[in-house]
């Protein structure tokens, strides 16, 4: 009975709606982006119309909306896009709940998931993120619809936080899964530590010419051991996470880890990272999608305190 009241108490506690808010407001940029990026270079043609229609390949197993509409060709495809992008931007305003979400995940997934060579992990992570605002809702705060509701932007509302914990989950995950797949030689401590260094030498990750790198190899050594050590280490950061949120609960280790700040130092090494994937490596969408996800490693509390929310 004790476990069943915890579980009970846990699954319905509510918290400030601010940071499933601006989680949605997150989810709706990337949608923009992911999908944005694709339409202003002129890729939509080549990568999301089958060859028939003058796509790169045949796409021979589209997802299944683009099959019970037509196939992947241009009088389906681009009314897709066309609705992701929309949605997108409502996401962003706070317009239409979980409607909105849902069809910007519908719509979204339809047109990444279309070509299985062009996309990435990201796509998947997006379209998690995008079911996480389905089920949060988020657009009680921070949007036009709380506007002509409240007749505020921000008014002081209560969500369920479930759906926070579990984008948190679905972050920490990513990372402590991709680096236990990096059991090698090159990404492991003790060995060579090259693996970021020969990523960086490869044209089809790199951005600009980095072979004026090799003089400062060690660098890249050292990264290589930063990186992976935080990754495997990302359930630290859940931890920290869940200290910071039940203070009132003490205790040694709370207490060290505030002292120490570490789900402050998890956050600023992962925003890092990720600047320095962003700025030399092309590797779509991913580096401003997973930051996305770090407002949940925030309280609603914390993120009014930072900014500045008046009372």
């Amino acid at each position: 009975m004790k476990v069943w009241s915890w579980l009970l108490a846990v699954t319905s506690a509510r918290e400030s709606a601010t940071v499933l808010a601006l989680f949605r407001i997150g989810m709706g940029l990337s949608t923009l982006l992911t999908v944005g990026t694709v339409v202003v270079t002129g890729l939509v043609p080549i990568l999301w119309v089958d060859r028939a229609d003058g796509g790169m390949r045949q796409l021979v197993d589209p997802s299944w909306l683009v099959q019970a509409l037509g196939g992947p060709h241009p009088h389906v495809i681009y009314p897709l896009v066309g609705l992701s992008l929309l949605c997108g931007a409502l996401m962003v305003l706070g317009v239409g709940g979980r409607l909105t979400a849902l069809l910007a995940l519908l719509a979204t997934s339809a047109v990444t998931d279309v070509n299985n060579h062009a996309g990435g992990s990201y796509d998947i992570l997006l379209a998690n993120g995008l079911w996480l605002v389905v089920l949060a809702g988020g657009d009680q705060t921070l949007s036009v619809t709380a506007r002509l509701r409240t007749g505020r932007w921000w008014p002081l509302v209560e969500a369920w936080s479930v759906p926070r914990w579990l984008a948190l989950w679905q972050l920490v995950l990513m990372y402590c899964t991709t680096g236990l797949q990096k059991l090698s030689a090159y990404w492991v401590p003790g060995g060579e530590a090259s693996a970021l260094y020969y990523i960086l030498q490869q044209p089809e990750w790199h951005r600009h010419d980095m072979s004026w790198m090799a003089p400062w190899f060690w660098t890249t050594q050292i990264a290589t051991t930063v990186t992976w050590l935080w990754e495997v280490g990302a359930p630290i950061w859940l931890l920290a996470v869940w200290y910071a949120y039940t203070p009132e609960r003490g205790g040694a280790l709370r207490a060290w880890f505030s002292r120490l700040h570490v789900r402050g130092a998890f956050a600023a090494i992962g925003v890092m990272v990720h600047l320095i994937i962003l700025v030399t490596m092309e590797v779509g969408p991913f580096s401003v999608l997973s930051v996305s996800y770090y407002v949940v490693t925030a309280s609603s509390a914390e993120w009014e305190r930072w900014l500045r929310r008046p009372a």
